[in-house]
């Protein structure tokens, strides 16, 4: 389901779930290699990517969350989900090493959530979306999530993106700065790749870096008005919606 694997000062964390759809399940075992990172010394960045060449990752389990499965689903507990998926969004956008999402295929809702959540997104130049489609299907999108949307993407962009659920390609989400870089599929690991060797330095210094991320998102954060998006994400059941 996750693989995790560091190579010097790399480590490249790919997403093997079918569509990485997310449940309980898939939230618990990637707050392990999550944890895995945090628990590392040394200059070392994250790349996360998917194994699937068409998806990144599709979003929600919906069949899952609305109850629609086999008993034998092994999504795990549909109670707990929202608090420790929102704890782990929060997690990652604070992480204590630069991280680096290497957006290989279709990236939907909480899949789009979660490369939101890297410092920095390279994104597959000729096929793939990214999209917030909770819009279409029905969702209303919590205040914690609008509000990392407000912290990463321009204004006119996140209107675009949360309210009329725009479907971005790869050159249009580089001109709309969702994205900081395209690359062809062939080359987008290895882009993604060199680009966290030129970061893996700022990770020497856990302490300074994750720091700075808690006063960019956190509590009291620098460059918001009250509360940032991670600690919103990790204490979402403040903002009921």
């Amino acid at each position: 389901m996750i693989d995790l694997k560091r190579d010097g000062n790399i480590f490249t964390l790919v997403m093997d779930e079918g569509e990485n759809r997310w449940n309980t399940r898939f939230v618990r075992i990637l707050a392990e290699a999550i944890a895995e990172v945090e628990g590392s010394e040394g200059p070392a960045a994250l790349v996360t990517t998917s194994a699937n060449p068409k998806f990144f990752s599709n979003g929600l389990d919906l069949d899952w969350v609305r109850g629609k499965v086999d008993v034998d689903h092994d999504g795990g507990d549909r109670n707990v989900f929202g608090a420790e998926f929102m704890t782990l969004m929060g997690n990652l956008i604070t992480l204590s090493v630069p991280s680096i999402a290497a957006i290989n295929g279709h990236a939907f809702g909480a899949g789009f959530m979660s490369a939101l959540c890297h410092d920095f997104r390279i994104m597959r130049e000729d096929r793939g979306y990214i999209c917030a489609n909770e819009m279409q299907i029905g969702i209303a999108i919590p205040p914690s999530e609008l509000a990392l949307f407000r912290h990463k993407l321009p204004a006119n962009t996140f209107f675009e993106t949360v309210q009329l659920a725009k479907r971005w390609t790869g050159p249009a989400a580089l001109e709309a700065g969702i994205v900081q870089q395209v690359a062809s599929a062939a080359e987008l690991l290895d882009a993604a790749r060199a680009r966290a060797e030129e970061l893996a330095p700022l990770g020497a210094n856990r302490k300074n870096y994750k720091a700075q991320k808690e006063l960019l998102y956190g509590e009291n954060a620098a460059i918001n008005a009250v509360h940032g998006a991670a600690y919103m994400l990790r204490n979402s059941e403040q903002y009921p919606h």
